[in-house]
């Protein structure tokens, strides 16, 4: 009689395990000590608000209700109850050291669900996106909407992810560390998609990202979705056709060859405005002085590491002026800024400053290829009817200094990519994944049918639309490789960490092929468990 193979299990280091978050009651009362010791400059002559902008009134209230009105630990188990959270070891070519990878991973109760991998806004964690969740794994009418399988993972560095520690352009390495993760998880080919319209970008580390993905790894990653990309103008060396034919539009002042009555609009624009996004102009403003330099300037990161990492308050000066840039229309509430400031503060921002030098002073050497990536498009029309000033938040964030109202030419991108799919949107970017977070969904939707229809490789999305009861999603039958992915099962119950604290049926279990299983726990030093599924006895 034959014996049954014992089943695979994976190395300690290819494990994906439920990740609870814990923060050091030491390390909340030094924060309390920090803030209660925070001293700010004196009153001084108002600048008009266009000129300049008078934070103080802004952060004493923040930092009044920091102190007296939030409580970390609540936004911690609403956290660890409400978001599916793991942490993996991750290597690359390039790290000696394995880098734990901290990731949001939410699989979709419908049969016909689509792997999607979210990236998070620079420099946003990936838990600031939590809100994303049902909108992408649970639309209203999956038959028409296509449902996803959501995984957000942490930029390394940032939140509860480990820094990548080597000498090598940092961009490419994340690009393969997220591919290998996807793979990890069961899903040999996915979607991958931006979160935040490029001119609203604070580094642009999120297209660049992106486009990394797309180019590197077309045999995994089937498509990418671009908000408002920074599309360069085609170039004689690199497209001749291409650049005879912008040229030949922009000569007649007509729409043709691919070029739109907005194109045209645009380029007229450009001679006075350069509002055509190809690198940040001129008269862009920089975030902080002396570090929006561009790939050849760079800028020394350990000066302002050290500041935001021993101070607070300065930390919350740091995101309330990056939320000035980008011009959110959402009204952020103060447990909604003070939690956005902790979600950096608590894990320590210096690393986020390291990445950031890392990618401005390196530039993308991609390697050109006959097989352009397949991409879908979001743009914007401009700016809203309604002026940010209509905005009662514009009291404390006055207006933005990015412009919004920048134009991406889509038969640019046409040069480079395969443009499979495109929407326009009413209004400015913003901050759109608070601002209007369906846009982005509907956007990766739009890719992903336009990808569905000609490539087999989605064949099991195209299915309808029905609820699975019960699930366990893993490798293919015989499949030495390890995929610990989700079992889901019906009910709002499914949501949340039981009360005694066991992994709930929405977190990983080994593959289908167990028969059997068993969880161990064990208690970390800072005080928080660690979950770890084994074969039973």
């Amino acid at each position: 009689m034959a014996v049954s193979p014992e089943p695979t299990f994976p190395l300690a280091e290819e494990e994906i395990k439920l990740y609870t978050i814990h923060i050091s009651s030491k390390y909340l009362n030094l924060t309390r000590q920090k803030l209660q010791l925070t001293r700010l400059p004196r009153n001084g002559p108002q600048p008009h608000r266009t000129e300049s902008w008078e934070p103080k009134a802004t952060v004493e209230r923040l930092v009044d209700y920091w102190l007296q009105n939030f409580s970390w630990r609540d936004q911690e188990a609403d956290l660890n109850a409400n978001v599916p959270q793991f942490r993996t070891d991750m290597r690359t070519s390039s790290t000696e050291a394995p880098v734990r990878l901290h990731l949001i991973h939410s699989r979709s109760t419908y049969a016909n669900a689509v792997p999607c991998l979210l990236i998070p806004p620079f420099p946003f964690t990936n838990l600031c996106l939590s809100h994303l969740i049902n909108i992408f794994t649970t639309p209203d009418d999956p038959s028409k909407d296509v449902p996803f399988h959501l995984v957000i993972p942490s930029l390394p560095g940032l939140g509860f992810s480990d820094p990548i520690n080597s000498n090598e352009p940092v961009l490419p390495l994340i690009a393969q560390m997220f591919d290998a993760l996807m793979k990890r998880l069961g899903y040999d080919f996915y979607l991958a998609s931006t979160a935040t319209p490029s001119p609203n970008s604070v580094t642009d580390i999120d297209f660049r990202l992106t486009n990394h993905i797309a180019s590197s790894h077309p045999d995994s990653c089937l498509g990418v979705h671009l908000l408002s990309p920074p599309f360069r103008a085609p170039t004689w060396q690199s497209d001749p056709l291409e650049w005879l034919k912008w040229k030949t539009a922009a000569v007649l002042q007509t729409p043709c060859l691919g070029y739109t009555h907005q194109d045209i609009i645009a380029f007229q624009q450009q001679q006075q405005q350069q509002q055509i996004r190809q690198l940040p102009g001129p008269n862009q403003l920089p975030l902080c002085p002396g570090l929006n330099m561009g790939v050849n300037g760079g800028f020394e990161p350990n000066p302002l590491a050290y500041a935001l990492c021993d101070s607070p308050a300065g930390l919350l000066l740091f995101i309330l002026v990056i939320l000035r840039n980008l011009g959110p229309e959402h009204e952020f509430s103060n447990r909604d800024v003070i939690k956005m400031v902790s979600l950096t503060w608590l894990p320590g921002p210096e690393e986020t400053m390291r990445l950031w030098t890392h990618c401005c002073s390196s530039s993308d050497n991609l390697s050109s290829s006959s097989l352009k990536p397949k991409v879908g498009v979001t743009v914007f029309s401009g700016a809203n009817s309604e002026t940010c000033e209509n905005s009662q938040q514009r009291d404390s964030l006055p207006l933005p200094v990015s412009s919004p109202g920048v134009h991406t030419c889509l038969a640019w991108g046409r040069s480079r990519f395969n443009i499979v799919s495109s929407q326009t949107v009413a209004g400015s970017p913003g901050l759109l994944a608070w601002d209007r977070p369906e846009v982005i969904a509907t956007g990766v939707r739009e890719l992903a049918k336009a990808i569905i229809a000609s490539d087999d490789r989605l064949q099991a999305a195209k299915e309808p639309g029905a609820a699975m009861q019960e699930l366990i999603a893993g490798g293919d039958e015989g499949d030495e490789r390890f995929f610990p992915v989700e079992l889901l099962l019906g009910g709002e119950g499914a949501k949340k960490l039981s009360s005694e604290g066991e992994p709930t049926p929405l977190f990983p279990v080994l593959r289908a092929s167990c028969p059997e299983l068993a969880v161990d726990h064990t208690d970390r030093d800072d005080g928080s468990q660690e979950f770890e599924w084994r074969k039973a006895a």
